[in-house]
């Protein structure tokens, strides 16, 4: 039999993956410039870590879990020991586009981002080994199932969320609804860190570490977007094309809103900006017109800006605002999609701003609400259990000290001749937008 392989289609779908990998590290350096100088270590092993554990979890059952064929016709979760181990996906199939170990390559690099993006919300507090656990059992109980909702696009045999009609192309709620409401739950549970908020003065540590994993976040974001389109075709064009344009106009909508609410727009707002750009624009990037993605950006920009001080307000300590960016992006980004989805762009429908009716924001709505609770009480029963049985949050002394030294025996920046951390151990601690406080 001739072989239906594309070769562009598979060269773009692995380059993708490869673009998404390099988030991973850009994600490490975005949070680990905000953190404190004695916990910048721990924050980018977090992130690392939670790719170690992730990565084997999904060559073990994880895609199997995710992209499996569901149990029943409920779209609930995928066969967990149908693709187990892999090892039946590896053989050569003549009528495939391409390889089936591409695309599992390409979801296994959401799983991990997915579960890293939880770490800024529980900065400079927590036990590395409880998140290690909580990374492994949260992937299992609440990436993996919502994968499988929203990703698994088999028909009969697919998710709930997909078969219902929710436009989600890349994972407005599968990864940023889901991790953000996650990282608020957990953080809440985690509880705040010591003088926070009047007596910390936070600031990040290192703003051009923070500029570095924005550009890189922003590079493999089009892997991310583009590449969930499994093709070099029209629809990744446009995917490209709108997160480029979302994420320059969310930067302008947060630098604007810094101007007449601080009177200052600052480079961590910029890079705050693009990251929510960037999570507006997932679920919509194929949905919307360059117009529509422009209109997505700037909402998004203005209110992630405004919601990163909600915490203030509401007294729970998310360390670097991953509620603010990612749950609140995530929303944006899901329900716009009922206004300004039209039948010109790849998926074909039409919101409400194109004659579409509210049929759309209603499917919109459903879907965005069932993760966020769904999430939000798998997380709780996690943390609260881990915290039972084995404590989840450093000691008071570990934590004034930094956690680089107590959590890894090493200082990120050597200062001084002893490789201490010399006279700076201590300054610069994390946190975004800190206008209350400063006030």
């Amino acid at each position: 039999m001739e072989s239906a392989l594309n070769t562009g289609d598979t060269a773009w779908l692995l380059t993708s993956a490869a673009l998404v990998l390099l988030m991973i590290p850009g994600l490490a350096f975005f949070y680990g410039g905000m953190v404190r100088v004695k916990s910048v270590l721990n924050m980018l092993m977090m992130v690392m870590g939670a790719l170690f554990v992730v990565g084997v979890l999904w060559v073990l059952f994880g895609y199997s879990m995710a992209f499996g064929d569901s149990y029943g016709q409920a779209g609930l979760l995928g066969n967990i020991t149908q693709y187990a181990g892999l090892e039946s996906l590896m053989a050569d199939n003549p009528e495939a586009v391409y390889p089936a170990m591409a695309f599992v390559a390409f979801q296994a690099m959401f799983a991990c981002l997915t579960v890293g993006l939880i770490a800024g919300a529980v900065a400079d507090r927590m036990k590395y080994a409880a998140w290690l656990v909580f990374a492994a059992i949260w992937a299992i109980l609440v990436y993996f199932p919502v994968a499988h909702w929203v990703f698994n696009l088999a028909g009969d045999n697919g998710g709930w969320i997909y078969k219902m009609g929710v436009i989600d192309f890349a994972g407005g709620t599968a990864v940023h609804i889901n991790a953000g409401i996650a990282g608020l739950v957990l953080a809440i549970i985690l509880g705040k860190r010591k003088g926070w908020p009047k007596s910390l003065p936070l600031k990040p540590h290192n703003l051009t570490l923070v500029m570095i994993g924005a550009g890189l976040l922003w590079f493999g974001w089009f892997g991310f977007n583009a590449g969930s389109a499994t093709a070099a075709n029209n629809t990744a064009a446009v995917a490209f094309l709108n997160t480029f344009a979302a994420t320059c106009a969310a930067a302008i909508g947060w630098l604007l809103t810094e101007k007449f609410r601080d009177g200052h727009a600052t480079s961590l707002g910029a890079a705050s900006g693009v990251v929510a750009g960037l999570v507006a624009i997932t679920p919509a990037c194929a949905s919307v017109s360059p117009v529509g993605a422009l209109a997505i950006g700037l909402i998004a920009g203005v209110l992630c800006a405004l919601a990163v001080s909600l915490k203030y307000k509401f007294k729970y300590d998310d360390s670097l605002d991953v509620v603010g960016v990612h749950l609140v992006g995530g929303l944006v980004g899901t329900l716009l999609i009922g206004f300004f989805a039209t039948e010109a762009a790849p998926t074909g429908v039409n919101g409400l701003l194109y004659g579409g009716g509210f049929d759309q924001l209603g499917k919109q709505a459903v879907g965005a609400g069932a993760v966020l609770l769904y999430s939000l009480v798998v997380t709780a029963i996690i943390a609260l259990i881990l915290k039972g049985i084995m404590g989840i949050r450093v000691t008071e002394e570990q934590e004034m000290g930094g956690l680089d030294l107590a959590e890894h025996a090493e200082t990120g920046y050597v200062l001084d001749n002893t490789g201490g951390g010399g006279v700076f151990a201590g300054v610069g601690l994390a946190g975004r937008h800190n206008t209350e406080v400063e006030r």
